[in-house]
């Protein structure tokens, strides 16, 4: 099993090196969002068509490419639309910085997707009941991101709210609910894959949706968008108040 999650990581690596280099040859960020998406499709479909064509692996790879659609068309709108990611500024043209986001961002994607590898390869066909869990788990997840991700879109649109934060809709209860729906759509798909694995398998597969989790609260999600908004609004009483009423990240009734 340790060759086949290699095999994978060289799948995943690779794609994006040659992407970075058409990427870096065109100065473009178009390809760069979307080729996030590109890599988890590539990974699930690789691991499906090596294996047998079950009805649970079946529904583990359209878990994927439902995911990946939604996130790679919200990310290729977004960049289409504003026509470039201000996140590439400063390595855009630094053959080096820019070829680094692409490395982890292979990498980061096979942590992701252990777990499904996993669950792929064990050619399981059993439904029980942590796969019905995982199944809402993840429908949960998602329709939390989506309506997050719409909703902040439409804010923006919205010429009146140019230069103000967010905080209606799913954004009154957590100042980062897309983030808290993406954290749990990988939980639910680890819960869904959980029942084909053994001890050691599910130890491992765990990497997935703490990868995310850990990537998101801690490194680069959550910790760089606070930063920039404290850079923006921090003087603001209006903000403080609602960083002090809002959650981070779960959803939460504005209590305190």
């Amino acid at each position: 099993m340790v060759q086949i999650l290699l095999f994978f990581l060289i799948i995943s690596v690779l794609f994006n090196i040659i992407l970075f280099l058409i990427a870096y040859k065109l100065q473009s960020d178009k390809l760069t969002d979307i080729s996030y998406a590109l890599t988890f499709l590539i990974i699930a479909i690789t691991a499906y068509v090596f294996n047998n064509k079950t009805i649970y692996s079946t529904v583990i790879l359209s878990m994927i490419i439902l995911w990946s659609i939604r996130i790679g068309g919200f990310l290729l709108y977004r960049v289409i639309k504003t026509g470039k990611d201000s996140r590439f500024d400063s390595m855009r043209s630094n053959f080096i910085k820019f070829g680094r986001f692409w490395l982890l961002q292979g990498i980061s994607v096979w942590l992701l997707m252990i777990s499904v590898i996993l669950a792929i390869y064990n050619n399981s066909n059993q439904f029980g009941l942590f796969s019905f869990i995982g199944l809402a788990v993840f429908i949960t997840g998602l329709s939390i991101e989506t309506v997050a991700d719409f909703q902040k879109l439409k804010f923006h649109n919205d010429i009146a709210n140019k230069g103000i934060w967010i905080n209606s809709g799913l954004w009154k209860y957590s100042r980062h609910p897309n983030y808290f729906g993406e954290i749990i759509i990988w939980f639910g798909l680890y819960i869904f894959a959980v029942q084909s694995f053994n001890i050691y398998t599910a130890l491992m597969a765990l990497v997935s949706p703490l990868s995310i989790s850990l990537l998101l609260i801690f490194i680069s999600g959550i910790p760089l968008l606070e930063k920039s908004a404290d850079k923006k609004w921090g003087s603001d009483k209006k903000y403080l108040e609602y960083k002090r009423k809002t959650s981070v990240l779960f959803l939460l009734p504005n209590w305190r």
